[in-house]
């Protein structure tokens, strides 16, 4: 085909806006193009075999490739080459009908920002035409670098490697009718998550098979061969299966190749227009089977193989990134787009075929777009507890309620790595049952269960948190100390939350046995350091660590956590029996304030404890009770939401979707931490007292976590750590002399 330059005329769609160059002609388009293959009225091809389908699909590829050189080297920075090596299988599943599509490629975002665009989601932001594509494309209020919630039509965000698959899976259990693909590449399938996460999954739910990952087997990662380049298709074929894959349909273009091109990966869009076709067929025809498979009962997954690049301005590896070179100016670019363009003609076919695609745009029609209904939870059956009685364990109160809501909430997922009877929460299991397909009471265990166990913290926090982002309850429960492992996917969702335009529940997590429990388990399982993490995503705005003093502040704090849309709230508790100090009443002021006055003792000079956590209280009562000898007096502070200590402008809370701007006054900053010295104490990372730390006038001193040791008691790794009463009175003294 031959392009030019276009020359604007009042046949020329608006939407061709902004299109740099135009084909005369497009091979094929006069017998195969004459009306749409997806008719009106129609959300899909009515025969996969069907040669106009198959030519359309082809040209839908075509277009998107174009599309995403176009937007990527308009900025001179994106990613195109990835993307280009699937877009016949991207193509075909919105051929299909199919557009519940997810990726754990964040590369793949200018594709996907393509399809979006072809379909006319993107009109939702305002983007009616290529050249505004172009001039939004990694902006600020525009197209990220990665996908993300914020996009209209995009079902979830994507960044790190080995995360689709939690979203396809969420959604294909929230919706059984449907199919939820995701693209995933060479590298990602190299991460140990995406196979395992899978495999216990269907393992958990074996009915669950409407979610289809398309592997883009295209020989190279970002920036050389991938790991897997070097497997036979027999090879990979066997693997899928070892990993418990029924259907493995594989489509590879140098099957159907008639230019001699070497290697194993070749490009399909170098074919005859005879051999081009043969190969859109096939990948057609193959993810037709595989849609059907997995929506039938079968765990399937699509495998194409072609070059990475594959119609774009470069091959392998070098076709990843572009660099400022990358410019639409530059002749290997221009050279890329002129051999990918379309006629205006072309152009008309491929947007009518997709937004006539699954009943419309994406924007309009994906199970993201709209709220899930929920199950009323009503007024749950909290438990007072008398203050100053006997002590109780805050986590076996809290999972009283989450029974609760389980059986109210038949949505309702609980996901633990480590084990609930390990963390005090054994209740849970024995309200919801662990989901295992062997049923035993002992063990509280059985196929139609709601406690998700994989020993995979990524697989954990990932079915959790994806189930949140499309709609549903669900809580997350670890050892504080092994979190760490499923914190990427939270800190993803939880990020995407911020941006979502619409309102989904919040994800809650259970974080116990902390550093101070853990003496004899030595510091293998002692890592606080983990709200380092937390105390740094505060500023986000949307993220709200708590912690409850007791287990009557645990129920106030998860029942308010049921209330909350599109927050992180992570919830850090002891699994030891522990004094009650608190009301109900006092734990929901401090949810509001950030934190509450457990004790006053009137003296000479005042001494602040600012105190974050429940075992780390121990100490400071009986240094409170030391420096009474003394003549000094002293207030002890339980922060129960040390976000709401921040001053406005510290958060960026007024950037997130359901914004929260609730933060304590000054006035009543100074009233409940103003004194004459102030001791912060937490038996984690010091960072999570940094909002007290900043507003505070009055000379001042951190208590925290250093590092782990094996010890007999809380008491000796609290010494270890310089978390005693001594030290604490002693530096007290020297803060207010």
């Amino acid at each position: 085909m031959t392009a030019t330059t276009p020359k604007p005329t009042s046949a020329t769609p608006a939407f061709c806006e902004g299109i740099q160059y135009f084909s005369e002609t497009v091979p094929g388009f006069e017998t195969y193009g004459k009306a749409p293959a997806i008719a009106q009225g129609s959300k899909s091809i009515a025969d996969p075999a069907d040669p106009a389908a198959v030519f359309q699909t082809m040209l839908a590829a075509d277009a998107l490739r174009y599309l995403t050189l176009q937007v990527t080297a308009s900025k001179a920075s994106g990613h195109p080459g990835g993307f280009a090596s699937q877009a016949e299988a991207y193509a075909a599943l919105v051929m299909l009908g199919h557009k519940n599509i997810v990726t754990e490629v964040g590369h793949h975002a200018p594709g996907f920002y393509s399809a979006m665009f072809l379909d006319r989601s993107l009109e939702d932001m305002e983007i009616v035409n290529v050249q505004q594509v172009r001039d939004k494309f990694r902006e600020k209020d525009g197209l990220l670098g990665h996908l993300s919630g914020f996009i209209p039509g995009l079902l979830a965000p994507a960044g790190p490697l080995g995360q689709g698959q939690h979203f396809a899976m969420s959604g294909a259990l929230l919706h059984r009718d449907k199919l939820f693909a995701f693209t995933m590449g060479d590298g990602g399938m190299g991460e140990p998550y995406p196979m395992s996460s899978m495999g216990h999954f269907h393992t958990a739910y074996p009915s669950v098979t409407n979610f289809l990952p398309v592997l883009v087997w295209n020989g190279y990662s970002q920036e050389h061969h991938s790991m897997v380049s070097t497997k036979t298709n027999a090879e990979m074929i066997a693997y899928w299966q070892g990993n418990g894959f029924e259907e493995i349909i594989l489509v590879d273009a140098k099957e159907f190749d008639d230019g001699s091109q070497a290697g194993d990966y070749i490009d399909s869009t170098a074919f005859s227009l005879e051999q081009r076709m043969a190969f859109t067929k096939a990948v057609l025809q193959g993810v037709d089977k595989a849609a059907k498979s997995a929506l039938g009962g079968k765990l399937t997954v699509f495998i194409i193989k072609q070059l990475k690049g594959a119609g774009v301005h470069a091959l392998g590896a070098k076709s990843h990134n572009l660099y400022p070179k990358d410019t639409l100016d530059a002749p290997h670019i221009i050279s890329a787009l002129k051999e990918r363009a379309l006629t205006v003609e072309a152009w008309q076919l491929v947007r009518t075929n997709a937004e006539r695609a699954g009943g419309g745009p994406a924007a309009k029609t994906v199970v993201t777009e709209f709220e899930l209904p929920l199950a009323d939870l009503g007024e749950l059956p909290l438990e007072e507890f008398a203050v100053g009685g006997e002590a109780k364990v805050s986590t076996t109160a809290m999972g009283r309620l989450v029974g609760k809501v389980g059986e109210r909430d038949r949505t309702f997922i609980v996901t633990n790595a480590d084990g609930n009877e390990a963390s005090g929460i054994a209740n849970i299991n024995q309200a919801l049952k662990i989901i295992h397909p062997t049923t035993d009471d002992l063990y509280n265990q059985g196929p139609n269960g709601q406690v998700y166990e994989p020993l995979s913290e990524d697989a954990c926090a990932g079915l959790a948190v994806g189930l949140c982002l499309f709609g549903a309850r669900s809580l997350w429960c670890s050892y504080e100390s092994f979190a760490i492992n499923g914190l990427p996917i939270w800190q993803t969702v939880t990020q995407a939350m911020a941006e979502l335009r619409r309102p989904t529940p919040a994800t809650v997590t259970l974080f116990t046995a902390g550093a101070l429990e853990q003496g004899r388990n030595g510091w293998t399982h002692q890592r606080p350091e983990i709200e380092a993490y937390f105390a740094a995503m505060m500023r986000n705005g949307n993220v709200f660590p708590l912690f409850p003093p007791d287990a009557n502040s645990i129920q106030a704090c998860y029942d308010w956590a049921l209330t909350a849309k599109n927050k992180g709230i992570v919830i850090t508790a002891s699994k030891s029996p522990l004094p009650i100090r608190t009301t109900f009443a006092q734990t929901r002021q401090g949810l509001e304030d950030g934190a509450i006055v457990l004790q006053e003792i009137a003296g000479s000079k005042k001494v602040v404890f600012a105190v974050i956590g429940d075992m780390s209280l121990i100490p400071v009562f009986e240094a409170a009770a030391s420096l009474e000898k003394s003549g000094i007096g002293s207030r002890i502070v339980s922060i129960i939401n040390p976000r709401r200590l921040y001053r406005p402008t510290d958060v960026a809370w007024d950037t997130c979707s359901e914004a929260d701007g609730g933060f304590l006054s000054d006035d009543k900053f100074a009233e409940m931490f103003g004194g004459d010295a102030l001791v912060g104490v937490i038996g984690g990372a010091s960072g999570m007292l940094e909002p007290v730390m900043l507003r505070s006038n009055c000379p001042r001193d951190t208590f925290a976590w250093k590092r782990g040791e094996t010890t007999a008691s809380a008491g000796q790794l609290m010494a270890f750590n310089g978390l005693t009463a001594e030290a604490l009175t002693k530096r007290a003294i020297a803060l207010v002399d």
